[in-house]
């Protein structure tokens, strides 16, 4: 029999002995084991904190009235905390997993002992009465605050909340600090929309784009236009407003409550048979996107509203007339007739609400506008076409 140990059977060194002897040197500070690591030409430290530690470590010091010197970071907007709270507290509710991400705080090198064990490891000190100041995160910080003090504590009072501290003392330091965390360019919303969970209107949405041949391949999932030359014409964002108008009567609704899969069959197959059978999207429906040509998408987003995001809203707040929410469907005959209607550009529908002639652009004789009043006014024209007022 070898003599030979498995590695199974080798006890690993731990590391429980060294830490106890710190935890009880200093029992009574707030101790947490950290990884330091250079950025910056400053010396940064990573730590996990309990929810329930939070409140007390963290403290915000933003700028207030007219005066941007008075803080290390900017106002609180009012209402973004609480949108962070009901975001966690949604996810909580459903079992579902949620995500903050990583809090930023600063601190005084010389107000907290930073032990060093080797190998990037730390423990660190953090005396009563110090505070860690937040340069990013604190929206995210008066959320945890307010749910730890609510009667929903124990929702997140087993959860952890990971800081990057920032050794730096100096207030101008900070405050250059929070300015250039703040460069962060907004994400498209289709981006978001592309990433975001799988239920409600999103994923609704998600399902449309894979089940429908009008949307399929031919729907911009990342940026905020969709690119001719790409041969896209939607975006994840159109789409997903047509569908909230069409389930709620409303431009974003979330649809949290909604039979996913029910609902997204029965759109599907309303859709695929008002596409099918409108004459102006019917190749675009029926052709591949790689047998699309440029010109294909170009021409039929100059020639038809439902190439653009106003028609694709006209055509959602209609089929919201026609949905059964008892039986969750569509009727096919009243979808056929919304199918007859004249949905191209020049139609007398469509004139002087979301179409006007521009006599100055042959090439282009047609301005299409996506604002809320002229696309009220073309349902209403619509449903006047279609016998319904």
């Amino acid at each position: 029999m070898s003599d030979t140990q498995h590695p199974h059977n080798i006890t690993e060194p731990r590391l429980d002995n060294v830490l106890d002897h710190y935890f009880s040197q200093y029992h009574r500070e707030k101790c947490y084991v950290g990884l330091v690591f250079q950025q910056g030409k400053r010396k940064m430290i990573q730590i996990n904190i309990p929810a329930h530690d939070l409140p007390v470590l963290l403290q915000a010091k933003p700028s207030t009235g007219n005066d941007p010197d008075s803080g290390k970071n900017r106002p609180e907007v009012k209402g973004h905390a609480e949108e962070v709270k009901e975001y966690i507290l949604k996810r909580v509710r459903k079992n579902k997993p949620w995500i903050l991400g990583t809090l930023t705080a600063n601190v005084d090198p010389s107000k907290i002992h930073i032990h060093q064990l080797g190998r990037g490891l730390c423990f660190i000190v953090i005396p009563r009465g110090v505070k860690l100041d937040i340069t990013d995160g604190q929206h995210r910080k008066s959320a945890i605050h307010d749910l730890i003090e609510s009667a929903d504590s124990e929702m997140i009072g087993d959860n952890d909340f990971p800081i990057t501290l920032v050794l730096e003392g100096d207030f101008n330091q900070c405050q250059t600090d929070f300015r250039d965390m703040a460069q962060t360019r907004s994400l498209d919303p289709s981006l978001l929309l592309s990433f975001g969970a799988s239920e409600g209107t999103i994923g609704i949405t998600k399902n449309l784009i894979q089940k429908v041949p009008m949307f399929y391949e031919k729907t911009e999932r990342i940026k905020l236009t969709p690119s001719s030359k790409q041969k896209l014409i939607y975006t994840t964002n159109y789409i997903a407003k047509a569908v909230s108008y069409i389930f709620s009567g409303t431009p974003d609704h979330t649809l949290e409550d909604i039979d996913v899969d029910h609902s997204s069959e029965a759109l599907i197959n309303c859709f695929n048979q008002f596409f099918g059978e409108c004459t102006l999207t019917r190749y675009i429906f029926e052709t591949d996107w790689e047998n699309l040509t440029v010109d294909d998408v170009v021409n039929f987003k100059n020639t038809c509203i439902l190439g653009r995001s106003a028609g694709l809203e006209v055509l959602g707040r209609l089929l919201h007339c026609i949905y059964d929410s008892d039986l969750d469907m569509f009727n096919p005959n009243l979808i056929s007739k919304i199918a007859q209607l004249d949905w191209s550009m020049g139609s007398l529908l469509w004139r002087d609400n979301i179409v006007r002639r521009d006599p100055n652009n042959p090439k282009k004789p047609y301005k299409i506008s996506a604002n809320a009043s002229p696309i009220r006014m073309a349902v209403q024209e619509a449903k006047a076409a279609l016998g319904w007022q």
